[in-house]
């Protein structure tokens, strides 16, 4: 059987959104647009994909905390450039039941305006320091764009971010690569390869001093940012008077980072790695890695739900999270059930196997079927769980690379927007002028410039708009 992905890229948005609901991720009818029920076997993925981060998270000296939800203006208010760029997407709460707030209270759109008033009480010596915390709770954002379930919401539910604060901008960078491998590390669990980019200056976050953003490219060729990391020198510990006492005794304020995630690393997931059939798991983060479906036949002497249930006895013991499907409908409906649900692998069983004590494994990202022993099965399904999770990296990594191209002008870069889309580099002398007007040329975002910078930076080109030397490639890409 071969592999379509038809609908899987040319219409794109209806696939996902009918997906989203039919292999039970989310259901998009709760009465406030933007914010949707996780639906059981879509939180046991993201659940799954979360314990990844908590290890990292305890790999790297990260202390888990959890603040609340609402932030008083007083403090949201105290640094500007932050303000500027939340203050229209917040939501408020002005009353506590009839009453007018004296203070009024935002529900928070990310934490540092939450978090750093307690900094400053925490942090008071150099020995505190580096002081790493990380939280996953919901955030609230008053989208005005099209909802999307897990990629645009009002109510991100499952926003993970990492505060730190630093003795010197030194130790803050190496923070950030610590960043970096960790969410190098994640990728690698989710078989999803990634472009990292340093975002210009007028789309970096508010109050940073610069900001990095890793993107997927999805099967539409637009781009989804999945994980941020920040910068921030010592913008927020001047704004919220968070200083440490050096060995000196002298006192000298804090550099700090942030690194963001959320569900939207499942979105990608589950657009990166689907087909026309549904969603295709990677066996790391699926709830069920192994379904056993028995196959009975009338009169048949031999009992293929026994066998079945020794076999997922069997997987259980090796580690293997396996489901049995009992249910009383046909094969080929349970086929197209977990099919759809991603389930990496597949054991079918009838009463020839049990005869000979065989079994017939098929593999949900290349429908491929094979038979084996009943006594290599652990090994043979170990094997075939691992091959998975290397070809799905394979074939997005393919995919990826073919939608990314490089060119010299900006006819040549429509063409590719007119074409295959995805992403598109081009020579930038760095002027934000230049790139802002090649924005609306293009009709597309700057991603900003490949990063470590060291990649981007050229010569011997000349800026695809003003014909002046150009220092950097600049990446565009149509976003969501």
């Amino acid at each position: 059987m071969k592999v379509e992905r038809n609908k899987w890229q040319n219409n794109f948005s209806e696939w996902y959104n009918e997906l989203i609901e039919t292999a039970g991720i989310q259901d998009k009818r709760y009465p406030v647009k933007g914010m949707n029920i996780w639906l059981p076997y879509g939180l046991r993925i993201m659940r799954n994909i979360e314990k990844f981060i908590h290890e990292e998270m305890e790999r790297t000296g990260h202390q888990e905390v959890l603040f609340p939800a609402l932030i008083p203006e007083t403090e949201f208010q105290k640094e500007a450039e932050h303000i500027a760029g939340f203050e229209g997407e917040v939501f408020w709460v002005t009353h506590a039941g009839h009453d007018p707030l004296d203070v009024r209270l935002i529900l928070r759109p990310t934490s540092e305006t939450a978090m750093y008033s307690m900094f400053a009480l925490w942090i008071r010596s150099h020995a505190d320091l580096p002081f790493k915390i990380y939280q996953i709770v919901n955030v609230y954002r008053y989208e005005t764009k099209h909802t999307r379930p897990l990629i645009r919401v009002r109510e991100i539910s499952r926003f993970f971010e990492a505060h730190t604060a630093h003795d010197s901008f030194e130790d803050a960078e190496r923070q950030i690569k610590e960043d970096l491998e960790i969410f190098d590390n994640l990728a690698k669990k989710l078989a999803l390869p990634y472009i990292v980019s340093k975002r210009p200056e007028w789309d970096k976050f508010p109050g940073a001093y610069y900001s990095l953003g890793a993107e997927v490219v999805m099967p539409d060729g637009r781009t989804l940012q999945i994980g941020t990391m920040h910068n921030y020198k010592q913008n927020f510990a001047k704004a919220y008077n968070i200083m440490y006492e050096k060995e000196d005794g002298t006192h000298e304020y804090v550099h700090q980072t942030t690194y963001g995630m959320s569900e939207r690393l499942l979105a990608a997931v589950i657009a990166v790695h689907g087909d026309d059939r549904g969603m295709v798991l990677p066996p790391t983060i699926a709830p069920i890695q192994v379904v056993i479906v028995p196959i009975p036949k009338k009169d048949s002497p031999y009992d293929v739900f026994a066998y079945a249930r020794e076999i997922a006895e069997e997987l259980k013991t090796a580690g293997i999270r396996v489901h049995v499907d009992e249910r009383d409908i046909r094969p080929g409906r349970k086929f197209y059930d977990w099919e759809l649900k991603g389930v990496p692998l597949r054991i079918e069983v009838g009463p020839r196997d049990v005869e000979g004590q065989k079994a017939v494994l098929a593999r949900r990202d290349t429908l491929e079927k094979f038979t084996v022993e009943r006594a290599e099965l652990i090994e043979k399904v170990r094997e075939t769980l691992d091959a998975i999770m290397d070809n799905l990296y394979a074939r997005a990594k393919e995919f990826l690379d073919s939608h990314i191209k490089r060119v010299d002008t900006l006819e040549e870069a429509k063409e590719v927007f007119e074409d295959r889309r995805g992403v598109v580099e081009i020579p930038w002398c760095g002027e934000e002028s230049c790139g802002l007007e090649m924005e609306e040329i293009l009709d597309a975002k700057m991603l900003g410039i490949p990063y470590p910078e060291e990649e981007a930076k050229i010569e011997g080109k000349k800026c695809a708009h003003c014909g002046k030397d150009a220092k950097f490639i600049a990446r565009f890409a149509r976003t969501y």
